[in-house]
């Protein structure tokens, strides 16, 4: 569905190992995004919270938390949403929803995680409850473990994509590098990523230490408004061109998972609402959990054919000097993966690039921009296509 609504406000913490609470991290990011806006809080008519948890923190009933931004939120309607890793492309959907449905004109959509106050195993529990439970083999694999999986599977069908996984976990380092908020800033080159050693031991063979997302703290906001001429918009916002949603069967068993026809079908109805196609977009910011989920998500994206991913690399396709640059954030890989925070930093970085605001990861006259969030194993598969709105 195309749409008349804006992106008019971002706000974004740091990325990385914080000593701030989630009510600091939703507070901090929500009165960053209605500054930008420059809108007032009072004219806030929803607020939406992507947030994950799973037991990682005790706030079972965080959507409020928000209105600790400004006294003028009390009494706004306020929703968490939840739907696994794509829990903030989810909260942004409900505030699409609401301003569709006449119900609001201006939602603010907050998104967090706290994650790194737990050791790895609780938090590798904690994400594996998103995976399918009642079949007792898919419910004993981690998230590594499933991603292993569909490289040891991409492997038999297609040839060896280890090389490109290490150019994947090498670029978006690279990338991060040119990020201010991203978890790590520490360049790996193609080489050290490639190679098992005591700094890069495998974590689920084949998957080393450097083709796994980061377990990250941080926030990310936007204010939606379907206001013509609200506050702020008139010199900055982007237009949310096709936000398209599509759920897939939980079993991994009931489904081709090298297929990726979740994500790919989100995709092509972006594309397809958008009135555009892949040669159009400037640049992409997608869920890239694990490397060989950004190496499937090309071809999805229509940047190559199936089981021809890796060329989208060799190609220079989705380089930071490449026609379609991908995670110029540098992605979940090296900015940070904080669960519900993840899909709404996607699109607040999305409009600080259309918007001419993303200081040395700007993509210049990016005009075109796609955001891919997914939750599970390409089960909740989130797409949206953005446009610059310069008038």
């Amino acid at each position: 569905m195309t749409s008349d609504i804006h992106i008019i406000g971002s706000g974004h913490t740091r990325f990385g190992r914080l000593s701030e609470t989630l009510e600091d991290l939703i507070v901090t990011a929500a009165r960053e995004a209605m500054a930008e806006a420059a809108i007032d809080p009072a004219d806030i008519d929803a607020v939406f919270l992507g947030h994950f948890n799973s037991g990682l923190v005790p706030d079972g009933f965080a959507s409020s938390l928000i209105h600790q931004a400004d006294p003028a939120l009390r009494f706004k309607p306020a929703t968490r949403c939840e739907n696994a890793c794509a829990s903030g492309a989810a909260a942004i959907h409900a505030g699409l929803n609401a301003i569709r449905a006449g119900r609001a004109r201006n939602v603010l959509v907050v998104g967090a995680e706290k994650m790194t106050h737990r050791v790895t195993a609780d938090v590798t529990t904690a994400l594996a409850g998103a995976g399918y439970q009642n079949d007792p083999q898919e419910a004993g694999l981690s998230f590594p473990q499933v991603f292993a999986v569909a490289a040891g599977a991409y492997a038999e069908r297609y040839g060896d994509p280890m090389d490109a996984m290490a150019l994947i976990a090498a670029k978006n380092h690279a990338n991060a590098m040119n990020n201010p908020l991203a978890h790590m800033h520490k360049a790996m080159t193609y080489e050290f990523c490639n190679e098992v050693s005591e700094k890069n031991p495998l974590i689920a063979p084949p998957l080393r230490l450097s083709d796994c997302s980061l377990v990250t703290d941080g926030a990310a906001a936007i204010v939606l408004s379907s206001v013509d001429g609200a506050a702020g918009a008139a010199s900055r916002r982007a237009r949310i061109a096709a936000a398209e949603h599509v759920s897939d069967f939980l079993p991994m068993s009931r489904r081709d998972f090298l297929a990726f026809e979740g994500p790919e079908r989100a995709i092509r109805m972006a594309y397809e609402t958008a009135g555009i196609s892949v040669a159009d977009l400037d640049f992409a910011e997608v869920h890239d959990c694990f490397t060989p989920a950004e190496l499937l998500i090309y071809e999805a994206m229509g940047l190559a054919s199936k089981g021809q991913g890796a060329r989208a690399l060799d190609e220079g396709t989705v380089m930071a000097s490449g026609r379609t640059p991908v995670n110029l954030s540098g992605g979940l890989k090296a900015k940070g993966h904080p669960v519900g925070a993840t899909g709404v930093s996607m699109h607040a970085l999305a409009f600080r690039q259309l918007t001419g605001q993303a200081g040395a990861m700007q993509k210049s006259g990016a005009e075109w921009g796609l955001t891919f969030n997914m939750g599970g194993a390409a089960v909740a598969n989130y797409a949206t296509v953005l446009h610059a709105d310069r008038a």
